[in-house]
């Protein structure tokens, strides 16, 4: 089998990347591959079968063409730095243009030991590649920019965590997998010409539109910020927790990455932290606008030398930029929490408004999800009020917002039903819920891929509600909640 790649990456000097050959597993046996997303990339594999599929995406085939390698990067791991990471159990076989002209990285996670493995296996687990699988395609369906699942495949192999588990290789689709950890790794070492050969890769890569430009990496340290606000706002708007917002784990072309120990909001809570590696919170809900800002400041860092000034000169520059990223990241969050709301205009006072009515859903306990999908129904006038009342453990003050926003309501343009549609086209129905996820794992961990194939079915679509994923929409019973979730390392 020959894919169409290019290798980009490959071209750059030996010390960005280390070669790398996907291990050689016992049974490769496929669980999913995505053909909608194969026939995007232009890879010619619909006459392929489910055997020849297994050992390609499990890497005991390597395509031809390819050019397996580990990419090199540092990080900063709970605020902790860290010289020398490097892709540990991740190899990238190359690139490909879709068939949108964007060029995409094809990369195996899970595939075996790499030279950055230190003393890892290298290998994946079923329970984290479903988990990825599930989560990035649900990002994507939401509308979010994310990786993509391309494949996920069973070895016929155990690793072994706190008990042996089945292995699997995840392969993930990306813009590429440049991080901020990887501009760390060489300024670390002083390395400047690196630094600055990353920055022009990730500029002709990413934002061909700097590379004119009189100051064109000032520019580049402008526009990562600028996506990097905007993603986070649109995670808070959904209800997602990241769980592991290590500078190694922020793209600098602005896609999600690393569906590691992620999970979704149930009850609104901005404190709320589900990874079981998270004891100090430094992750939660609430704290990743602050997290991404200060993630956003280590790559300032790096690219200070770059700038071309003095260097109180390029410290002043790079400090306005990262305090414009505070109202950058404020208008694209109020922005989508007023399209949640229902509000097409914008009034004095709506920042307060919101910040009210996540108030009350904190001390009721509301559903995310749920709340809002059914605030969109009352104003539509589909069900009373008091279907949204049933939501709230405590209801107090409650009443009055729903007046004061009535009133508001009033004052746009929009009717009944135009308001409900338009809210139901940012209010998702679905989200890939922790306790689905995890009844997901355990049936797969019994061989049980049914329940993997129905999930996957109702994310595809998650602002609209289909009968026959009605049970999806449904928040966890007492006994089903998750507490913590495991990145799978």
């Amino acid at each position: 089998m020959t894919f169409p790649f290019e290798h980009s990456y490959a071209r750059l000097p030996e010390r960005f990347f280390r070669p790398a050959q996907p291990a050689r597993v016992a049974a490769p046996r496929l669980i999913r591959f995505n053909a909608a997303l194969a026939r995007e990339l232009g890879l010619s594999l619909d006459e392929v079968d489910a055997d020849q599929l297994a050992q390609l995406f499990s890497g005991h085939t390597v395509p031809a063409g390819a050019f397996p390698l580990a990419m090199a990067y540092a990080g900063h791991q709970f605020g902790h730095y860290n010289p020398q990471l490097g892709d540990g159990r991740a190899i990238l076989l190359g690139e490909v243009v879709d068939a949108q002209g964007r060029r995409r990285d094809i990369q195996l996670k899970g595939a075996g030991q790499t030279p950055f493995s230190r003393r890892g296996d290298g290998c994946a687990a079923l329970g984290p590649v479903l988990r990825e699988y599930l989560v990035s395609e649900a990002m994507f369906a939401l509308g979010l920019p994310t990786t993509r699942a391309l494949a996920a495949v069973l070895t016929g192999e155990p690793v072994y965590r706190e008990t042996p588990q089945p292995g699997a290789v995840f392969t993930r689709v990306a813009a590429s997998h440049i991080r901020v950890g990887t501009f760390q790794f060489f300024a670390a070492q002083g390395d400047d010409a690196a630094v600055k050969t990353l920055a022009d890769y990730v500029i002709d890569r990413h934002y061909p539109e700097l590379a004119s430009l009189e100051n064109p990496y000032r520019a580049l340290l402008q526009a990562v910020t600028s996506r990097q606000a905007a993603l986070v706002a649109r995670w808070l708007s959904i209800g997602f927790i990241h769980g592991v917002m290590n500078t190694d784990n922020m793209t600098v072309s602005g896609e999600t990455i690393d569906f590691g120990p992620c999970a979704f909001l149930d009850e609104y809570d901005p404190k709320k932290v589900f990874s079981y590696i998270d004891q100090g919170g430094r992750y939660a809900y609430g704290n990743q606008p602050g997290i991404a800002q200060w993630n956003l400041a280590q790559l300032a860092e790096t690219l200070l030398r770059l700038f071309g000034g003095t260097e109180d000169e390029n410290v002043a520059a790079a400090h306005e930029i990262l305090v414009d990223y505070e109202q950058t990241f404020h208008d694209h969050w109020l922005t989508a929490m007023r399209a949640k709301f229902g509000l097409t205009g914008t009034a004095e006072g709506d920042l307060a408004f919101v910040r009210e009515f996540l108030a009350l859903m904190q001390r009721g306990e509301a559903d995310f999800t749920l709340t809002f999908r059914t605030l969109g129904k009352v104003a539509g006038g589909a069900v009373a009020a008091e279907t949204l009342t049933t939501l709230f453990g405590e209801s107090t003050g409650l009443a009055d917002w729903l007046t004061r926003w009535r009133v508001r309501l009033s004052r746009e343009t929009l009717s009944p039903a135009e308001r409900q549609a338009a809210m139901e086209r940012v209010n998702p129905a679905v989200i890939p819920r922790n306790h689905r996820i995890e009844q997901v794992i355990q049936a797969a961990l019994k061989d049980d891929f049914e329940p993997f194939e129905r999930f996957l079915a109702a994310l595809e679509h998650p602002y609209e509600e289909d009968p026959a994923f009605a049970a999806f929409q449904e928040p966890p019973k007492p006994e089903e909640r998750i507490a913590n979730t495991f990145c799978g390392t």
